[in-house]
């Protein structure tokens, strides 16, 4: 299972939001890359990187600091904002690895195949979900498309990386939707990185039990809980290795 530590950046900052809400802000870095860098000095190779002004605002605003990231050497899988096809560009030219493509992906699954047949492995979908259905737009709005639907639909147009956030669990500390987790992992070929609520190194455990049964959910992506200092990041990547 690949543990993905989180960086989510707002007007150039490191900060995590309570279940998405931009009122319910924590900084915790002025400077993101810098934070990256321990991520790497811990043992990751891989950081996800989310743009939370392109997310609300449909368009990416911290290129910059995430080319920092970047440049420090991990691997970056980043969204926010990835709602055409020059955005997408831009993000893989600056030397991402992942691009994530949430909102526009509920909206148009021809877009989704078109860049998987343009940049295959490159291109994940970001399905967050609220009470089991999808939330787009910085998880402002909430659709009425089925998660496990739209899953299934993304796997059947060959997204090879599914990202699943309950957001009733994303930064309140209580633990994963593992329920939830399974059932998509169930629903899927596609590999599949759990996000949302991670606060202790027993939560990485239960979903690495589920990876037993369910090989393809390999992912998962720890946030607040690293930045409250309630899990080490050492720690978890030599769980993952052990």
């Amino acid at each position: 299972m690949t543990i993905y530590p989180a960086i989510d950046i707002k007007n150039g900052r490191a900060v995590r939001l309570l279940q998405g809400r931009a009122d319910q802000e924590t900084v915790y870095a002025t400077n993101p890359a810098e934070v990256a860098a321990t991520f790497k000095a811990a043992g990751s190779e891989w950081v996800h990187v989310v743009d939370l002004d392109g997310a609300f605002a449909g368009s990416p605003h911290n290129l910059a600091q995430i080319e920092a990231i970047v440049a420090t050497g991990m691997k970056v899988q980043m969204g926010g904002g990835m709602r055409d096809r020059a955005k997408v560009m831009r993000a893989l030219e600056i030397g991402v690895s992942r691009v994530v493509v949430g909102t526009r992906a509920a909206e148009s699954e021809s877009f989704v195949a078109e860049l998987v047949a343009e940049f295959g492995q490159r291109i994940a979908v970001g399905i967050d979900a609220k009470a089991g259905k999808v939330a787009v737009k910085g998880w402002v709005d909430t659709t009425g498309v089925d998660a496990i639907e739209m899953a299934k639909r993304m796997d059947a147009i060959g997204v090879s990386t599914l990202i699943y956030t309950d957001i009733g669990t994303d930064g309140m500390l209580t633990g994963p939707n593992l329920a939830a987790q399974e059932e998509i992992a169930h629903a899927v070929t596609a590999h599949v990185i759990a996000s949302g609520g991670v606060s202790k190194r027993e939560d990485v455990v239960a979903l690495a039990e589920i990876e037993k049964r369910r090989p393809n959910l390999d992912g998962v992506i720890v946030g607040k809980a690293l930045y409250e200092k309630r899990v080490d990041l050492a720690d978890l990547l030599h769980l993952r290795a052990g």
